[in-house]
């Protein structure tokens, strides 16, 4: 299955199965991409956040006019933030943002139970990182571009160019099919 791209600097269409890392210097710029990748050539998409609520996570889609009933959203915030929650509504909850096999479990979950072209924007793995160790981050996205591979879904990870060191930042662009640096200018580089 091909999926269409609307990223500046990328191919029109990468297959199911690929990864990009987008790399950042913020996570405000980061919207207009992650939003981008989400509107395009889709049927179902799941938002997995490290970094904001499930809430957040709606008034941003809301915000930048994606389609929401095609949304699921994985909050690994709320529960360890104190707030009560039971999953509803397309909405799902780890019990703390470092349960990495809780994360990557809820993403088989949606993989399994959704056809058709699927997505997953996961923001983001420098929050990850922080919770979990970079071991940890590196391992949880290794585990579910295996899954992208295995559902033929795409996927678009943020990663944080100001908080990791080069090793790091090389060890995770490794991984992934194509790599795409927003600079603090708004200037797009990719490479696939």
């Amino acid at each position: 299955m091909e999926y269409a791209l609307e990223i500046e600097g990328t191919p029109e269409t990468v297959p199911g199965g690929t990864g990009i890392l987008l790399r950042h210097p913020s996570t405000g710029e980061t919207d207009r991409i992650d939003t981008d990748f989400l509107k395009t050539d889709i049927d179902r998409f799941l938002v997995v956040s490290t970094r904001t609520t499930a809430r957040e996570v709606r008034q941003k889609l809301e915000y930048y006019d994606v389609d929401e009933s095609r949304a699921d959203i994985l909050d690994t915030l709320s529960i360890e933030r104190g707030y009560s929650r039971r999953s509803k509504d397309h909405v799902y909850y780890v019990s703390a943002p470092d349960h990495v096999d809780g994360i990557v479990e809820q993403v088989e979950r949606f993989l399994e139970r959704t056809d058709g072209k699927r997505r997953i924007s996961f923001d983001s793995l420098t929050e990850l990182a922080y919770y979990a160790g970079e071991e940890e981050a590196l391992d949880a996205a290794r585990r579910i571009l295996t899954l992208l591979d295995e559902h033929d879904a795409v996927g678009l990870f943020h990663l944080s160019a100001e908080v990791h060191d080069d090793e790091v930042l090389g060890e995770f662009g490794e991984l992934f099919d194509g790599v795409v640096d927003l600079h603090e200018d708004g200037r797009i580089d990719a490479d696939f």
